[in-house]
């Protein structure tokens, strides 16, 4: 049975009118326990999907080939390079320096335009395959759930980040020697507590993820088109990067929903810097705030025909 067929079982289980009939306006329950449900299904069909499988396998390969080229430099006679960035500098030394490695290499580019991917065909693409229109027939309610597509998208920023994360740490366990590590600020802390900065790093590489989650639910909710949506939210997000490079865009820069992005290395300080970190996560929020609304606005105001 196809998702559609599903959603129109629930929803003739739930009352509701069969497709082609006339539909009224009414007051639809709003529980916890029909959100959970919502979003299950959300993240099921977020992640069961081909595509999404070959985005997080290419996320997992990035650190390994990271690795291997770190590895086979260091071997070489012309091994080292001075002008390697401190993390690769660092990478060669401990293993789980490869974490970081990965995070900034992926954060930038591969990252953005997974997500991207993601949370522009997340209404769009529903619009596209016809069965946007039979989970609003079901007790669903709009605001549920654009609601629960936006908390699947997060769920896959966490997944895309770990994706990375642990293949690094594997990799790095695999390739280097792990140990206490000696931080970018010249500090050397155990390997219990490193590894317990990588997991916060990574969850606020996740976090730094939300607002482009935002970004992309709002253009999805514009388009019938999931590749158009998809490409407009990978392509906005590349264009800003280039815009934050310029400085003479200063006065606009720290306003640039991925200016903030690698303030991440100040926790690999001692101690931890957290205000660029803070920045970071409150510009996020307010991009959640602005575009969430404005996606709200416009998919509760559309006119679903397909």
């Amino acid at each position: 049975m196809s998702r559609a067929e599903a959603t129109e079982v629930e929803a003739s289980r739930a009352g509701a009118s069969p497709p082609g009939a006339v539909l009224v306006a009414g007051r639809r329950p709003q529980t916890a326990s029909g959100f959970l449900a919502l979003f299950r299904n959300e993240l099921h069909l977020t992640f069961r999907r081909m595509r999404t499988k070959v985005l997080l396998g290419i996320l997992a390969a990035l650190p390994i080939l990271i690795g291997v080229v770190v590895k086979l430099n260091t071997d070489s006679p012309r091994g080292g390079g001075g002008g390697a960035p401190s993390f690769i500098a660092q990478t060669t030394q401990n293993g789980l320096f490869l974490v970081f490695t990965a995070l900034a290499v992926a954060l930038p580019v591969f990252l953005p335009m997974t997500v991207g991917v993601v949370a522009g065909d997340s209404v769009a693409g529903e619009a596209a395959t016809g069965t946007l229109r039979y989970l609003l027939v079901a007790p669903a309610g709009r605001t549920r759930l654009l609601a629960a597509k936006f908390t699947a998208g997060l769920v896959f920023c966490m997944a895309a980040t770990a994706a990375v994360a642990l293949a690094a740490l594997a990799t790095g366990a695999a390739l280097f020697p792990l140990g206490e590590v000696t931080l970018i600020s010249g500090d050397t802390i155990g390997f219990a507590d490193a590894l317990l900065r990588a997991v916060l790093v990574a969850g606020v590489v996740a976090a730094s993820l939300a607002g482009l989650v935002a970004i992309g639910l709002f253009v999805s909710t514009l388009t019938g088109s999931g590749i158009a949506a998809m490409a407009a939210t990978v392509g906005l997000v590349i264009t800003v990067q280039i815009l934050d490079a310029f400085p003479q865009l200063d006065p606009i820069r720290p306003f640039l929903v991925t200016h903030y992005w690698m303030n991440f290395s100040d926790l690999l300080r001692e101690p931890m810097y957290w205000d660029g970190v803070w920045k970071d996560l409150g510009l996020q929020a307010a991009y959640v705030a602005v575009f969430g609304s404005a996606a709200w606005a416009r998919f509760s105001s559309r006119d679903i025909s397909a």
